[in-house]
């Protein structure tokens, strides 16, 4: 079953949520935006988060004031980084509320996963293909954000994060919930002998496997045009496992955003023209 549910909320805005953590967890607020309920115009159309992507700033801004409204929480309790495609984790505390909200000059700068345990505090980044990693540890009531496009999955991101929500919070992976939201899939994904040499090396130093096994397909198939096709949603997936979460505590997303573009921006699919979606996770006072 598809974990993020679409909802179109009052406001207009469609939006994946988290609905079985949200159900489980009250008080806690995670999913992913899709393309519509927005304002924006052409290629942007219409739900588009992103202030880097040449769309007017002051329909991004407006867009992710819907966001906000639809949330109920308020834009300026919100946080926004400047994504980079690295590993680095930035620890969000109040003192960045509003970071990135309105202005590219005030992101949090050059940083790819986001923790923070101050209840009031909405983490957001952006992805148009890249994989939305979402984190929540119920014992210590912290969340984590990470964006995941091919060269953070092969930095461990996923990894990355968790150690940090260790080192700062306590806690414990076996405790930790995670999702892998909706983004490019294997069927659409086709990766070079360069790309895949950096997945292989990362799977020889982690121990990851590529054999298809309970029910998840491999991490990457040989094509016959001499290409690869790569799942980095199942790369993800084994890196949140070896670094301590429980496959039983992994939601993965079925929606492909290049397969779906009714739904979805795709940056492959749309030739790099196109919006962001944004995911979220926080937890509120």
């Amino acid at each position: 079953m598809e974990p993020f549910v679409l909802q179109k909320v009052e406001n207009g805005c469609e939006l994946f949520f988290l609905k079985g953590w949200m159900k489980e967890h009250p008080g806690l607020t995670a999913g992913c935006t899709s393309r519509l309920g927005g304002v924006s115009k052409t290629a942007f159309a219409s739900l588009n988060c992103g202030l880097h992507v040449s769309d007017q700033p002051e329909h991004v801004v407006a867009n992710r004031e819907k966001l906000a409204e639809a949330l109920r929480v308020r834009l300026e309790d919100c946080t926004y980084g400047e994504q980079v495609h690295g590993s680095e984790v930035q620890v969000v505390t109040k003192e960045l509320a509003g970071a990135g909200t309105r202005t590219r000059a005030t992101e949090i700068p050059s940083k790819d996963a986001f923790i923070t345990n101050e209840p009031g505090l909405f983490l957001h980044a952006l992805f148009a293909d890249c994989v939305p990693l979402l984190f929540f540890d119920p014992v210590h009531r912290a969340v984590g954000l990470a964006h995941a496009g091919w060269k953070g999955t092969v930095l461990a991101i996923a990894k990355a994060t968790v150690e940090a929500m260790s080192r700062e919070y306590g806690t414990n992976p076996s405790e930790v919930y995670a999702a892998v939201g909706p983004s490019i899939h294997a069927c659409c994904y086709e990766v070079d002998d360069y790309v895949l040499s950096r997945v292989k090396q990362v799977m020889n130093e982690l121990e990851l496997s590529n054999e298809a096994a309970d029910g998840f397909p491999p991490i990457y198939v040989e094509r016959s045009d001499g290409k690869y096709s790569l799942s980095l949603q199942q790369m993800n997936r084994q890196i949140m496992m070896k670094a301590g979460i429980l496959q039983s505590h992994i939601e993965m997303s079925s929606l492909c955003t290049s397969c779906r573009t009714d739904l979805l921006f795709s940056h492959r699919k749309e030739h790099g023209k196109t919006g962001r979606m944004a995911a979220w996770i926080g937890l509120r006072d």
